[in-house]
């Protein structure tokens, strides 16, 4: 009864200051119940409730300071406060010591079993700070797997791989790491993968030539050359990495697909997908890193403005339609996906997906991996979900028309579909279905929406500058003249110790298109992809140039950063 008492008067403060409506209140009140969280928590990641709203709403009201945990050095948490079992359970974070008071950052400012908890604990008095739910859950992880047993890394480089025995390394003996000669390859290899892990890349590029020996990192979608190790080392490192992927390594003539899962923690656990491609001069090696948190960053982490969150948000909470993320490789679909996923992922609904392969492992979702060998195809799989009572089906991509035949179908037949497609702009998605075959009503009547994307480098917010461009110059790249009238002040990267050439992180830029009675009516008459485009401008949809600019005029990124991902 405590617990519901405490919701209830976390309640009555969120609809005081209008961060729910009544009507939410009561579902909310109804849902939490079956649920097996905290009650922030739920709001959060269920309800999809503003996190920073929530906090900053509470601590005005309970009287306990706000604090940016984005902005907070981790590492300088006492080490005698940092109990992983309290941590938890409670979800607080013990943060800083000031004489004898142990402040402890909470999502929930009614947990004040906490405070006693940890008091008893530490033997210092205990004073809340409240904090977002995001950032506290990323900071608690972050902490713990400092904590955890993590892998015992030695700093070891490329010289000291140098003084290997090189007449051993020219010997095809490719066991992988059976050897004496071979501890130094896997101290190597996993303190490469750990600080792609710490550097916050996406893709690491292991790359054999004739005389030299190359590794990229794909950070914030830019490849950057971060070692070259002796090129008598090639063979040893391919055939370490395809041990750790479970492939053959005395197949070197034929491209091999695999997995890594490299534990970092207790709790913690980094999935590496691997590719390798014979080259003329030895295996390249490329690996995906798949980091199933980012599907739980939360959909206002990713960048959507606010109208085309609404209609995102009024799509998904559609019982059928199909929702189409469209976009180059890298340009952030999966995330995007799985976002709309887990906001769905409740105990009412059947979700099933099928992908090639599976990026990100969702508890509550049924995911399948197509093998197309063995006969298992999108199309095959689509037709097995809709003999399992499906609600939500999610494609990972419509690439023939039988998909988009079947998909379609589900879209029409009371369930939600949620897929991808490569194409540029969300125009050209309507008329790509419309090449494929689908018959233009078809196209009409089944798809809800469709967000086409890019992702931008974020400025670095330590050290931009402001970019002095002439009006006339803005005008001309497509800035709205009320703005530009209004002033405009637009920033440029300068480089500093916290960020990579001026930039830190990544952004969404997003084209969100409602199909609306006028895009059906000329989507029915055959109309083409500038057609649809003139009307969805004229409906207030903004394209992904538009998109940008706003992000360059609130500072978010900058017009160098926006010309290049949405080629203007």
């Amino acid at each position: 009864m405590k617990g519901l008492h405490q919701q209830s008067s976390l309640l009555n403060v969120l609809m005081d200051n209008d961060i729910i409506s009544k009507h939410q209140a009561e579902k909310i009140s109804v849902e939490f119940i079956r649920q097996k969280k905290p009650f922030v928590k739920f709001l959060v990641e269920d309800k999809n409730v503003n996190a920073v709203q929530i906090a900053q709403t509470l601590s005005t009201t309970y009287g306990y300071p706000f604090i940016d945990l984005t902005a907070f050095d981790l590492s300088q948490i006492p080490e005698g406060v940092r109990n992983e079992k309290l941590m938890n359970k409670h979800n607080a974070l013990p943060l800083y010591l000031k004489g004898k008071v142990l402040y402890i950052a909470v999502s929930d400012p009614t947990n004040l079993e906490a405070l006693e908890e940890i008091k008893f604990n530490t033997g210092y008095t205990t004073e809340f700070v409240l904090t977002d739910e995001i950032s506290l859950h990323r900071s608690i992880e972050k902490v713990l797997e400092e904590e955890g047993d993590g892998l015992d890394i030695t700093d070891i480089d490329s010289e000291e791989l140098a003084g290997m025995d090189v007449e051993e390394e020219r010997k095809e003996d490719d066991s992988g790491g059976d050897g004496k000669d071979d501890a130094p390859i896997v101290v190597y290899i996993n303190k490469i993968l750990l600080d792609a892990i710490k550097k916050g890349a996406s893709d690491l590029h292991f790359e054999p030539y004739e005389k030299a020996y190359r590794i990229r990192f794909r950070i914030d979608g830019v490849l950057q050359e971060i070692a070259r190790p002796p090129v008598t080392l090639a063979a040893r490192m391919a055939a370490r990495l395809k041990v750790m992927s479970k492939l053959d390594i005395a197949e070197r003539r034929v491209p091999q697909d695999g997995r890594i899962k490299l534990a970092l923690s207790k709790k913690k656990s980094i999935d590496f997908r691997v590719s390798t491609l014979p080259t003329m001069w030895g295996e390249k090696i490329v690996m995906r890193i798949l980091d199933s948190s980012s599907a739980m960053l939360g959909i206002d982490m990713l960048g959507y403005e606010p109208d085309q969150k609404a209609i995102y948000m009024e799509a998904l909470a559609q019982p059928q339609g199909m929702i189409l993320i469209t976009g180059p490789t890298g340009s952030g679909k999966t995330v995007s996906l799985y976002t709309g996923l887990n906001i769905l992922n409740t105990p009412e609904r059947n979700i099933s997906t099928a992908e090639d392969p599976v990026e990100i492992n969702l508890e509550g979702i049924n995911q399948v991996q197509i093998n197309t060998k063995a006969g298992l195809t999108f199309p095959s799989a689509l037709r097995s979900f809709l003999r399992q009572d499906p609600d939500i089906v999610m494609v990972g991509e419509i690439r023939d028309l039988e998909t988009a035949e079947i998909a379609i179908k589900a879209a029409q037949t009371g369930h939600l579909v949620l897929s991808t497609l490569h194409t540029n702009s969300a125009p050209e998605t309507l008329t790509r279905l419309l090449n494929m075959g689908v018959p233009s009503y078809n196209v009409a009547s089944s798809v809800s929406i469709i967000i086409a994307q890019r992702l931008a480098r974020r400025l670095c917010q330590a050290c931009k500058t402001e970019d002095n461009v002439p009006n006339e110059e803005l005008l001309k790249l497509g800035f709205p003249p009320e703005k530009v009238a209004q002033g405009v002040t637009l920033y440029k990267p300068v480089g500093c110790e916290q960020c990579t050439g001026g930039y830190k992180g990544r952004v969404g830029i997003y084209e969100v298109v409602k199909i609306t009675e006028e895009l059906s009516d000329i989507i029915m008459r055959g109309g083409n992809s500038l057609d649809i485009a003139e009307a969805c401008n004229k409906l207030g949809f903004n394209d992904l140039r538009q998109s940008g600019i706003e992000k360059a005029i609130q500072g978010v990124t900058s017009l160098e950063e926006v010309n290049r991902v949405t080629e203007g």
